[in-house]
């Protein structure tokens, strides 16, 4: 009886076995060099995600990443900062209804409060179907792909860029201006930009920007091009909301918040008071964030 058949068939299976797990290695090895997609338990699982850069055997590709481990923020926690968060709660709740919104431009004060702010707003209205994508100023330049994407969805989303400036020439700045007025492509209906910055035109200023105005006969003053310029990206934010620091008593009220907040006694909040007005003095500023660092201090050798 000739048995080349059979051993023929059993090599051919175990050759294909073998050529399907080096297939497999081959993939597996592959998706090292891809962004994962996200899928659509994905969407529903997370409310907030980052938008990325990896590099790839085809160059530089952008994908979204879940971000799994958010504040838990919401605005009882923001002290001194009351019209502030009317505005951007009435702004934000707007946008999650579907009624007309605007981008937002949080200016003012470090430490005051306005990534927090945002930050509140995903805890307060994400059962309401309102994302969050949080983009660095270096990927700018990806905002018409990250627009596409979400574009798609039935949620709202707030594109969140922190601590957003520029300086003379960087590429994000005019890819921002055209993601918020004046590009070809229509704004989409369900995604925002919400940016901070300590700076209230994105752009550095300089006394010599003041030559550029023009004094004409009848004197009035006219911006010149150069102050037109940096005028013109924060002016396409339709709201901009301003942060001060607090007052002294402002402050201690924002330290006895989160002296409660930790479990402090009302007796020891009040005997905090001196050291938390020393703490704030030795940093030069009187801020929610500092007041938030004292609390953690004073709370924790307690």
């Amino acid at each position: 009886m000739n048995m080349y058949p059979s051993t023929l068939t059993t090599a051919l299976k175990l050759n294909k076995n073998i050529m399907s797990q080096k297939l497999d290695q081959f993939i597996e090895q592959l998706e090292v060099f891809f962004p994962k997609q996200l899928t659509e338990d994905d969407w529903q699982k997370y409310v907030a995600f980052r938008w990325q850069r990896r590099q790839s055997i085809l160059g530089s590709l952008g994908f979204l990443k879940p971000i799994k481990h958010l504040s838990d923020i919401n605005f009882d926690d923001l002290q001194a900062i009351s019209r502030q968060k009317e505005l951007i709660l009435s702004n934000t709740r707007q946008f999650v209804k579907g009624k007309p919104a605007n981008n937002v431009l949080l200016t003012g004060a470090r430490g005051t409060g306005k990534s927090s702010l945002i930050k509140a707003c995903l805890n307060e209205f994400s059962s309401q179907g309102l994302r969050l994508v949080e983009i660095d100023k270096e990927h700018l330049a990806d905002l018409q792909d990250i627009t596409e994407i979400l574009s798609e969805r039935v949620e709202k989303f707030i594109i969140f860029c922190d601590d957003l400036s520029f300086e003379e020439g960087e590429s994000g700045y005019k890819a921002l201006k055209s993601a918020l007025d004046g590009s070809l492509s229509a704004q989409i209906d369900n995604v925002l930009i919400y940016a901070t910055s300590n700076r209230r035109h994105l752009l550095p200023e300089y006394m010599k920007d003041n030559e550029s105005y023009q004094h004409t006969q009848d004197g009035e003053i006219h911006p010149g091009e150069v102050v037109e310029e940096k005028i013109s990206l924060s002016e396409r934010f339709g709201l901009w909301v301003s942060f001060y620091p607090p007052k002294q008593d402002e402050y201690l009220e924002i330290v006895a918040h989160w002296l409660r907040h930790f479990g402090s006694s009302e007796e020891l909040i009040k005997q905090a008071q001196p050291d938390a007005l020393v703490w704030a003095l030795e940093r030069g500023s009187r801020s929610g964030r500092v007041a938030w660092q004292f609390a953690k201090h004073w709370a924790g050798n307690r």
